[in-house]
């Protein structure tokens, strides 16, 4: 495999580590995914560095409805330039209620000593249920 393919893929598994850890409700883990001035903009945020990261996200998820999430990222597009990178892919989000919202993530990335780690994630809405579980974290 040539070094461009491993890097890609190296990508992925870091979008999948986000997500696995995310939807398991390990945020402390999910926040190791960003550098130290990584940024998570979503509607209604944007915690810097892996501790506001995960203090954030644990204030946001403790709805006592919410007993099963499921995130679903599909057709990444990722672009390497040397130690940088950005990716774009779409998701979409399931819960205990159904089908919750769906959007986009669009990244920045860099390689560090510890592989690579997200630069700033913007996650955009493109769609939420009215039953969303998530409405109160989320905005339009």
């Amino acid at each position: 495999m040539d070094e461009l393919a491993t890097q890609r893929d190296a990508i992925r598994d870091l979008l999948a580590r986000y997500t696995y850890n995310g939807d398991r409700g390990r945020v402390d883990d999910l926040a190791a995914c960003f550098t130290e001035k990584g940024v998570l903009d979503y509607p209604g945020g944007s915690p810097v560095g892996p501790e506001e990261i995960a203090a954030a996200l644990s204030s946001a998820t403790r709805n006592p409805h919410l007993t099963f999430v499921r995130h679903h990222i599909t057709n990444p597009l990722i672009d390497i330039n040397g130690n940088e990178a950005s990716a774009r892919s779409y998701f979409a989000v399931h819960s205990n209620s159904g089908p919750d919202h769906s959007g986009t993530y669009d990244d920045q990335l860099v390689l560090s000593s510890d592989g690579w780690r997200f630069i700033y994630r913007t996650v955009r809405l493109d769609w939420q249920a009215e039953t969303s579980l998530f409405r109160p974290m989320v905005t339009r």
